[in-house]
């Protein structure tokens, strides 16, 4: 039997979402319904995706009884009000990243999915990308010895898009993308809270970060470095150094295709898309629903590849990175 989704909201990464949903086998996967706050722009979005249900509010959709799981791809200041209106009508949830604007409303978000007994997963789609699984098999074999040093980048010059910039939607490098440059740092460090957290960075007249790079300290002396911003355009890599020897996750990092380990590169191709994408290699977006299918059918209630344990420490040093840098959100005051 198929997964049934439903989509929550009719915004760009919704599409691209549903666009990775048809690469997949229809006996598997089926969005079966749409929700965004407009029913004529549910209705648009429902036809170019050949969705057979639309709806203009989010509670008919955490209504419908013929829907596996929710994809929650609306701005992520609205990821906890939202949220617990699915999980406490006792939905399923892969909630798109950000998982929410602090460690407070994260905890909040777990806590209604555990009374609910429910599904709950914060769609970090770079963990189960084949990159990241080949990085992890290569680690567990220490194909590159013991790891000293991990380096992420991430740039994208973004400051004429107000969801990056707008302290009222979110805005800011860390949370967009700069998380993404941590979630692989901890990763490769096998969740390990780090011993230090040293941030510094440029904030933008609205309050966010522009840039920002964070300094990571694990035991045994292992460090991480990580820089982001959404001025500039970097190198959009990472390269993970052990003593045997490094592993590069070719750009861009965050959705790679390319693993460069000592010099040899292996690549993994994505399928091509049946419509135009709004961003890089969203295809992609595919590995994270096989994975939520693959928990629903074992009855599990989260992730390995991107636990709730997982997503509460990566929030945890993104809050501390923020503190250090002067980013309050109005959210922090609640």
């Amino acid at each position: 039997m198929a997964t049934r989704w439903g989509i929550c909201g009719a915004g760009k990464i919704s599409h691209d979402f549903s666009v990775a949903l048809k690469t997949l086998p229809a006996r598997e996967h089926q969005i079966t319904a749409v929700a965004a706050r407009n029913l004529e722009r549910a209705q648009t979005f429902a036809k170019t995706h050949g969705i057979p249900k639309a709806y203009g509010s989010y509670q008919e959709l955490a209504d419908d009884p013929n829907i596996d799981i929710i994809y929650l791809g609306v701005l992520h200041t609205e990821h906890l009000k939202l949220g617990l209106l699915f999980l406490n009508a006792g939905r399923n949830v892969l909630c798109e990243k950000p998982f929410a604007m602090n460690l407070r409303e994260v905890n909040q978000l777990i806590t209604a999915s555990r009374r609910s007994n429910v599904f709950l997963m914060e769609a970090v789609w770079s963990r189960c990308f084949p990159v990241y699984s080949e990085v992890g098999r290569l680690l567990g074999e220490d194909a590159v010895g013991e790891v000293k040093l991990v380096k992420a980048y991430f740039g994208s010059p973004q400051l004429h898009v107000p969801r990056s910039v707008e302290k009222e939607l979110g805005g800011g490098a860390l949370l967009d993308i700069g998380m993404y440059c941590l979630q692989l740092v901890l990763m490769v460090f096998k969740g390990e809270r780090p011993r230090s957290v040293h941030a510094t960075g440029v904030l933008l007249d609205s309050g966010v970060d522009e840039s920002m790079v964070v300094v990571l300290k694990f035991s045994r002396d292992r460090l991480a470095w990580c820089a982001f911003s959404i001025a500039v355009a970097l190198s959009n890599d990472a390269i993970i150094t052990g003593t045997k020897g490094s592993i590069r996750v070719a750009l861009p990092m965050h959705c790679p295709t390319t693993l460069e380990v000592n010099g040899r590169q292996t690549e993994f191709p994505l399928p091509e898309p049946s419509l135009p994408l709004h961003f890089t290699n969203s295809t992609g977006l595919r590995y994270e629903a096989e994975e939520v299918r693959h928990c629903l059918l074992k009855g599990l209630k989260e992730s390995s590849r991107m636990s709730l344990a997982d997503s509460q420490l990566l929030t945890e040093i993104m809050d501390e990175a923020r503190k250090q840098v002067g980013v309050v959100f109005d959210q922090d005051s609640r």
